[in-house]
Order: C-alpha cells, then sequence, then structure tokens
C-alpha cells in the first residue's frame, strides 16, 4: 500500500502538468472564429443572467 501512495505522489503531479500543458496547447490553437463565438455567448449569457436578476427584485 505504501508503494502505491509514492507512485501516487510522484505521478499524480505529473500527470496533472501535463494536463494542464496539453489544455494550454489546445487553447492556443483556437480560431478567430471561434474565440469569437466564445465572447459572443459569454456576453450574451451575461446579459440574461442581468435580465433576471432585474426582473426578481421587489421593490
Amino acid at each position: 500500500m505504501g508503494n502505491f501512495w509514492a507512485v501516487a505522489l510522484v505521478a499524480g503531479p505529473i500527470l496533472l502538468l501535463a494536463v494542464a500543458i496539453y489544455v494550454w496547447a489546445r487553447n492556443r490553437q483556437a480560431s478567430r472564429g471561434t474565440v469569437a463565438r466564445s465572447e459572443r455567448g459569454a456576453r450574451e449569457l451575461r446579459e440574461d443572467l442581468e435580465d433576471k436578476q432585474d426582473r426578481t427584485v421587489d421593490l
């Protein structure tokens, strides 16, 4: 059981770093259209949330 934890302590951070590098590299390859579509979706979501908050406020 002790060997398992030793491997987990060494392999865990290495695996986490590998996944972070992979995600970073994939994100850098995003096209301008993909980034624009993502920004537009985030903006629309924020507007929807603001509208929903305005309607639920009791004055």
